[in-house]
C-alpha cells in the first residue's frame, strides 16, 4: 500500500464507522426498540397516542376550522386514553373510507369515528369493545315525496363511502341508485341541490342538519347489530385490553352517561352502556358509522 493511497483508505474506514454509529443512534431512539415497560401498548410514539378520526360527523366526532377535534368519541377517548395513564392524544382527520385502512397499516395507533363492528371490519382491524349502538336515518327534503324507505327505490340515495349506511344500502335497498360520497356535509350539499333525493347517515347525525337547512327526517331504522368502537391494528392485543378496561370504568363510574347527556341531549339512552345498578330496558337511539 503507498502513501498516496493511505489517506483515502483511512478516510474511507472512518466515513463507515461515523454511518455505522449514526444508524446505531437512529435505530436506539425508534419506536420499535422500545422496551415493553417504555411502551407498553405497543404505540408507534410510547407516551402518545395518534388517531385516526373523522372531521364532520357531529356529534361524534368533528373538527374547528383551526383542526381542533371534540365530540362524543372523542371525549370519551380521552377520558379512556387518561385512565390507562396516556394524556398525549393527536387526532388526525381521515375520509371514512380510508380510515380502518390507514390504522390497519400503522400509520396511526387507533380509529375513532363511531365506527360500527362488523364481521367484515374484523378482517382488517380488531376493536375494543361496544360503547354505542342505535339507528340509521333516511333523511330527504319536504318535496321530495319519499315518505318511508319503502319509497327509496328509483332515486339517488347519498351514502357515504365505506360506512355501515352504505353497506346496509346495499343489501336493502336495490331498487335505489347509490351515490357515494366522502363525507356527510358533501352529501347533504347534493341533497340541498337537487343532485340526490335523499341521504342516508346516522340518527344523530341528522340533527343539526334538520335544523340547519329545513330538511326532514323519513325513517329511523335500527341498527343495534354493530355497536361502534375503537380500532385498532391487529395483534395488539395490549392496547385492547387496556382500552376495554378504560372503558368498563368510565361506564361504571357515570363518565359515559355524563359525556352522553352533554353530547346527546333529550335523546333516549342505550342503558347498557349505563352503570350496572341503573340498566334496565332495551337500547335506543345512537348510531354509528
Amino acid at each position: 500500500m503507498t502513501r498516496r493511497t493511505l489517506p483515502a483508505v483511512l478516510a474511507t474506514a472512518a466515513a463507515a464507522l461515523l454511518a455505522l454509529t449514526a444508524c446505531g443512534s437512529a435505530g436506539g431512539s425508534t419506536e420499535s426498540s422500545s422496551s415493553p415497560e417504555e411502551n407498553p401498548y405497543g404505540l408507534i410514539t410510547p407516551g402518545e397516542i395518534r388517531v385516526a378520526s373523522v372531521g364532520d360527523i357531529k356529534p361524534y366526532a368533528f373538527a374547528d376550522a383551526e383542526g381542533n377535534f371534540s365530540g362524543f368519541d372523542i371525549e370519551l377517548f380521552q377520558d379512556v386514553a387518561s385512565r390507562i395513564g396516556v394524556d398525549d392524544v393527536v387526532f388526525t382527520g381521515q375520509d371514512f373510507s380510508s380510515l380502518l385502512a390507514s390504522v390497519a397499516n400503522g400509520q396511526f395507533d387507533v380509529g375513532v369515528a363511531a365506527i360500527g363492528i362488523t364481521d367484515e371490519r374484523k378482517e382488517t382491524v380488531d376493536f375494543s369493545d361496544g360503547y354505542l349502538a342505535g339507528y340509521l336515518t333516511i333523511l330527504s327534503t319536504p318535496d321530495s315525496g319519499i315518505e318511508s324507505a319503502d319509497d327509496i327505490g328509483g332515486h339517488r340515495l347519498g351514502v357515504v363511502q365505506g360506512t355501515l349506511q352504505e353497506t346496509y344500502a346495499m343489501k336493502n335497498f336495490p331498487d335505489a341508485e347509490l351515490v357515494r360520497f366522502p363525507d356527510n356535509n358533501s352529501a347533504i350539499s347534493a341533497l340541498n341541490s337537487g343532485t340526490v333525493d335523499a341521504h342516508f347517515l346516522d340518527y344523530e347525525s341528522t340533527k343539526a342538519y334538520i335544523e340547519q337547512y329545513g330538511l326532514v327526517s323519513v325513517e329511523d331504522i335500527p341498527s343495534f347489530d354493530a355497536p361502534a368502537g375503537f380500532a385498532v391494528a391487529k395483534g395488539n392485543d395490549a392496547l385492547i385490553e387496556a382500552l376495554n378496561d378504560g372503558l368498563g370504568e368510565a361506564m361504571e363510574d357515570g363518565t359515559w352517561k355524563e359525556l352522553y347527556q352533554k353530547w346527546f341531549p333529550g335523546s333516549p339512552m342505550p342503558d347498557q352502556y349505563l352503570p350496572s345498578d341503573e340498566q334496565s330496558a332495551s337500547p335506543s337511539p345512537s348510531a354509528s358509522s
